[in-house]
């Protein structure tokens, strides 16, 4: 099976990364995944929600949205829609599940996920992205003697897997996405454990099979792109 863009089933689109792309903020790259192109950003608040005050922890969250032109028609502008607050809440709990909330002190690190260019994957490009912008703000947080070490727990990153026309994919474009029998987003640490799994059969359904190997070929994106982390974030030790 020849896939839109040439590449074999079990390979990631060019994945590049642009280390402080933002001047003001703490933590900021640019990642993109082929076509798509999403800017992170972390920012270092004082302060924490109500829910969080007085116990000394800190808290990590983000926020996603997409550019009007980001895609093939335009996007109308707006605060938020279902698609947009489940994305983010994907984006914050993966990256929380690898901080160390006590160790920030009652401090917010808030994770902007910008799309400037939507080819697919952008929600798994945001999580890789952004946990490369979260290091980087605590290690500025260690440099300026906010904490005393290194808060995390492990590295996070995301990727798609599908099946399309028949054939176990990964790392799928739009136009795979959108003609996929099956779509799954995996989120995974460094250590091999799973943090999320969204999975559906947009054509039909999948077998305990099927699923067995987008499982097997995620670990196989998710371990590159954590490769991919550790270069660019080459003063980084996690616990």
């Amino acid at each position: 099976m020849k896939r839109p863009d040439g590449r074999r089933p079990n390979q990631l689109r060019p994945i590049k990364v642009t280390k402080n792309y933002m001047k003001n903020a703490e933590g900021s790259c640019l990642i993109e995944f082929g076509s798509t192109k999403v800017i992170c950003t972390a920012s270092v608040e004082e302060g924490v929600p109500p829910f969080l005050k007085g116990t000394g922890k800190g808290w990590v969250t983000a926020e996603y949205g997409m550019l009007p032109r980001s895609c093939t028609s335009r996007i109308r502008r707006e605060k938020t829609s279902g698609r947009t607050e489940e994305i983010q809440r994907l984006v914050g709990r993966s990256l929380r599940s690898v901080v160390e909330m006590d160790q920030l002190g009652e401090r917010t690190i808030r994770i902007d996920c910008d799309v400037v260019q939507g080819d697919g994957g952008t929600r798994t490009a945001s999580i890789t992205g952004g946990f490369i912008a979260l290091a980087d703000a605590i290690l500025w947080m260690k440099k300026q003697n906010m904490i005393t070490r290194i808060p995390l727990k492990d590295m996070v990153a995301a990727i798609s897997v599908g099946v399309y026309q028949g054939t176990p994919v990964l790392d799928l474009n739009y136009i795979e996405d959108s003609k996929a029998d099956v779509d799954m987003n995996v989120v995974m640490v460094g250590r091999g454990e799973f943090v999320e799994v969204q999975g559906t059969g947009e054509g039909g359904t999948f077998s305990e099979v099927q699923m067995r190997e987008l499982l097997k070929l995620a670990k196989k994106g998710i371990n590159e792109l954590l490769a991919l982390q550790k270069k660019y974030l080459p003063g980084l030790k996690v616990s």
